[in-house]
């Protein structure tokens, strides 16, 4: 899949995901301040987007170690939307039902950078192959990604086509 495909399905995404955030957000808000209702909204909608992106928009399978470190993805957007909100109550006086949105558009494209690093990470496991191998060159009919130095010989493109000389 394109990085293009990939920013359309996480701006899908993204969408759900700000439509659970702001729908939790809102029950929350009847019981709890503002802020505390953030933070917790942002907590059970980071959970889906982690499953959501998984799947949906990088086609890769969930694991612990994903899961552990998508947490990292969403640092820059939580300290992004949080000052955000913070700003436009309590400085700009907006409204604190409103504030959310606002806050939450300024932090999508630092998202998808951090989102998609560590989503498409290989697995320490896979790595350590692909450094034993490098030595070797690549396995024929082995996608071209899958190897770092080494020969390009006998690679395939990610539709898996064989390509002339790894490209």
């Amino acid at each position: 899949m394109t990085v293009r495909g990939q920013l359309v399905r996480f701006a899908m995404v993204g969408v759900v995901n700000t439509g659970t955030y702001y729908a939790c957000y809102l029950v929350l808000l009847n019981r709890l301040s503002y802020v505390v209702s953030h933070v917790l909204a942002f907590l059970l909608s980071m959970t889906g987007s982690f499953f959501l992106n998984s799947r949906f928009t990088y086609r890769t399978r969930p694991t612990w170690r994903k899961f552990l470190l998508f947490p990292l993805t969403n640092a820059a957007n939580f300290v992004i939307t949080t000052t955000g909100v913070y700003l436009l109550v309590d400085v700009l006086h907006l409204s604190s039902r409103y504030a959310p949105l606002v806050a939450a558009a300024t932090a999508v494209p630092v998202t998808f950078v951090v989102s998609r690093t560590i989503m498409l990470r290989p697995d320490r496991a896979r790595t350590a192959d692909t450094r034993r191998s490098a030595d070797r060159g690549p396995a024929a009919g082995t996608p071209c990604d899958a190897h770092l130095g080494g020969s390009s010989e006998g690679c395939l493109s990610a539709s898996g086509e064989p390509t002339a000389n790894g490209l």
